[in-house]
């Protein structure tokens, strides 16, 4: 079986790779919290948009129950 590990750095654009060797601790450290910042961003885009369309579901669903109970209502008002 050979031996086909990855190598991540090697296959990088030099242009990257010289960004990446010239940058300090800190600055890693700065880039990896913007990394889960924007994860964490994502995460919580995608949670208010479900509660936005389930607002909008259920205002939606409260308009068709109204119409159903009116027309309900006028059935019975006129056979009545």
């Amino acid at each position: 079986m050979t031996d086909q590990t990855p190598k991540r750095f090697e296959d990088l654009p030099e242009e990257t790779k010289a960004f990446l060797l010239a940058l300090r601790p800190d600055e890693v450290k700065t880039l990896d919290d913007g990394i889960r910042l924007v994860r964490s961003i994502n995460t919580v885009s995608a949670f208010v948009k479900w509660i936005i369309v389930g607002i909008l579901g259920i205002a939606v669903g409260i308009a068709m129950f109204g119409e159903s109970i009116s027309k309900i209502v006028k059935w019975f008002q006129t056979s009545g």
